[in-house]
């Protein structure tokens, strides 16, 4: 679980120090909107009160909280089981990633209320109303590692072996 640990804690520190860095330090939450490569790329500050895209969201403290027990809840269920699989080196690096994101975000709704969501990519002319963070990035990619890598043995040589 070293492996886990590791990206875990640094998943946390990056999403909590890029947020600081646009939120307070380039003050989105006042200017809401910065351009960084046009028609691609801008920071667009979104508070966060529900869940993916701001579903369900509501100004309740009781889904605030809710949504805090329950990220935590996923985020120990996804520990123990790949605590389970010890052996496998790619679930480890998964669950490490997708926790680390998950606790990134409930960092986020205990110190503002709300995830910090300001990353918006734009293409081929299509405007993209979301927002997202880098925590949500971790999450999409430890959640897909995990569907990738679960069941599989790490072996000395770093290959894994199906079941």
């Amino acid at each position: 679980m070293r492996l886990a640990t590791i990206l875990a804690a640094l998943i946390i520190s990056v999403d909590q120090a890029t947020k600081w860095l646009v939120v307070a330090g380039l003050r989105l939450d006042e200017r809401l909107f910065i351009e960084v490569i046009p028609g691609v790329f801008n920071l667009t500050m979104a508070w966060n009160r529900g869940v993916n895209f701001g579903l369900l969201a509501s100004d309740s403290d009781l889904l605030r909280w809710a949504l805090i027990a329950l990220a935590l809840a996923i985020s120990a269920w996804i520990w123990l089981w790949a605590r389970r699989e010890s052996g496998n080196t790619w679930m480890q690096a998964s669950a490490g990633i997708l926790v680390g994101g998950a606790l990134g975000n409930v960092i986020d709704r205990l110190v503002w209320g709300a995830v910090a969501d300001f990353l918006n990519v734009t293409c081929c002319g299509i405007a993209n109303p979301y927002a997202f963070n880098l925590a949500d990035a971790a999450i999409f990619i430890g959640a897909l590692g995990l569907i990738l890598f679960s069941g599989r043995k790490s072996t000395r040589d770093g290959k894994g072996d199906l079941r």
